[in-house]
């Protein structure tokens, strides 16, 4: 059975301790390919390193909303050049109304240029938002996307919204924080995404699944902080494959399908 990332940080600076055991437990776990998304200028040529040393990475160069603070006045020359130095997608970028201080109207200024990019290029792009659902629905419609789709990283709108957003061109994506009992309501919405949609990341080192699911489980050794392992992605899947009665291992063929037609051009 073959597993796809549809969205990670596997190049954060938490997960580098351990990247050696890490690949050996994901080609332990059958996973074929995964989308590794820097959200900053300082990670981009990281997010690059890596994919160079690992076939099996798609690599993804995006501002974060949470970022944008922070970003250069040449920061979209820096993302462009990034664009052209290796075979890539775009993300992980968005909008978020959740963060404290955070500008919406700043945020969109450095999203849509980024997405406008991804459309000329055709490129796949992850989109992060928060509270941000019905603003976001809004841009997408005002501007040009790419042809080949996007992707909602850890969808957490309405099910009203899936089908516009799914007109538009949208993939959904499920992470293993979902199967946390507190997170009934996404998991209920996540019934109604046409499984032709569906695609299933870890956010690694990121969003944690909980204990009882996690197969792999990881600990920063300075601070003793729990990490997302990614090789845990087997474990989402059959998590996924129970919410949605659906065998495992057709799931996992239908995510193949919509993993190579998102990003089968890598």
């Amino acid at each position: 059975m073959r597993l796809y990332d549809a969205h990670n940080h596997l190049h954060s600076a938490e997960l580098r301790f351990c990247l050696p055991e890490a690949f050996a437990a994901l080609d332990r776990e059958g996973v074929a390919r995964m989308v590794v998304n820097g959200t900053c200028e300082s990670d981009w040529p990281q997010v690059v390193e890596l994919a160079r040393k690992h076939p099996q990475i798609i690599p993804s160069f995006g501002l974060h909303p949470w970022r944008v603070v922070d970003r250069s006045v040449d920061w979209l020359e820096k993302f462009e050049r990034c664009l052209a130095s290796v075979p890539s997608a775009v993300g992980e970028i968005g909008l978020d109304r959740w963060i404290p201080g955070g500008d919406p109207d700043v945020q969109e200024s450095v999203f849509v240029p980024q997405l406008r990019m991804a459309a000329e290029r055709d490129l796949p792009v992850s989109i992060h938002c928060l509270k941000a659902w019905g603003r976001l629905l809004e841009v997408l419609q005002q501007n040009p996307l790419p042809r080949c789709g996007f992707l909602l990283h850890s969808y957490g709108g309405s099910r009203e919204m899936i089908e516009p957003l799914a007109r538009l061109g949208a993939y959904f994506s499920f992470p293993g924080y979902f199967a946390w009992e507190r997170k009934g309501r996404q998991r209920e919405v996540f019934r109604h995404v046409p499984t032709e949609r569906l695609l299933i990341e870890t956010d690694a080192p990121d969003q944690l699944l909980p204990p009882e699911l996690a197969e792999y489980s990881l600990e920063d050794p300075n601070s003793g902080k729990a990490l997302n392992h990614p090789a845990n992605l087997g474990a989402v899947y059959r998590f996924v494959a129970r919410l949605i009665e659906k065998p495992v291992d057709l799931l996992a063929s239908q995510v193949e399908q919509n993993f190579n037609r998102l990003f089968g051009r890598f």
